[in-house]
């Protein structure tokens, strides 16, 4: 669905990535993790196109799109949820939603039934239905949070990034984050996870990967790198 090869990326003539390789097959829930300053964040904006690879490769369902511009790997069914949220704070909730559908508008994705859909997330984020008409930028930031979730779902994606969604929440939020990503897990939603709560996020993932220093330190199965002494010593003592 996803595959990574040899990726490098940075920022001007910082080098973040050094040819960092790794695949997230259809209908998994991969894991990033790793320190602050790893280079997890670089990895998501490299892959959705927010900035340009220096070198490597990536494809979605077999299609090159490195070097794409974001609108374009949208298109192409990538939906980024990013760090910090990024919500349309003087837009209401519902149209929020409606412009994470925007390339199904204009028919660049498969339109299918977007009231449905819209619905259907209102559903799983049931904070939201309740605030459909409401502005996103007064929302707390937990709802503002599963706002970007929903948002990037209505794409109808092949695969969603999800750049540290329990960021800055509350404990109860948190768990409530959890709960809506394995019920993603369960209706088939491809992604790819980056997040700060590595136990957590192991524990929905199935396959995991440990960034160090821009490169891939160690990879497996999410339950094996649960157990791994050295993992749980470096990234699991605190988890939630």
């Amino acid at each position: 669905m996803l595959t990574i090869k040899n990726l490098s990326a940075g920022y001007g003539k910082v080098q973040v990535l050094h040819g960092i390789s790794m695949e997230v097959p259809k209908g998994q829930v991969v894991s990033l993790i790793g320190s602050n300053g790893a280079g997890k964040t670089t990895t998501m904006r490299a892959v959705s196109g927010m900035i340009a690879p220096t070198g490597g490769e990536i494809h979605l369902n077999g299609e090159r799109i490195d070097g794409l511009e974001s609108f374009h790997i949208a298109r192409r069914g990538l939906a980024h949820s990013p760090e910090g949220r990024r919500v349309f704070a003087t837009m209401s909730v519902s149209d929020n939603l409606r412009l994470g559908a925007f390339p199904r508008y204009t028919g660049a994705r498969p339109r299918g039934d977007i009231e449905s859909d819209l619905e259907r997330a209102m559903e799983l984020f049931p904070r939201l239905k309740e605030r459909r008409q409401q502005l996103a930028g007064t929302l707390s930031g937990g709802e503002q949070q599963m706002l970007a979730m929903a948002r990037a779902t209505m794409l109808n994606p092949e695969v969603v990034l999800l750049d540290e969604p329990s960021m800055g929440l509350a404990p109860i939020l948190v768990d409530e984050v959890f709960r809506i990503i394995a019920r993603l897990k369960e209706q088939g939603v491809t992604m790819l996870l980056v997040e700060q709560f590595a136990a957590a996020a192991l524990a929905v993932a199935d396959y995991g990967y440990v960034l160090e220093n821009g490169r891939i330190s160690v990879h497996g199965p999410a339950e094996k790198l649960r157990n791994d002494p050295a993992v749980r010593a470096a990234y699991l003592g605190g988890g939630h």
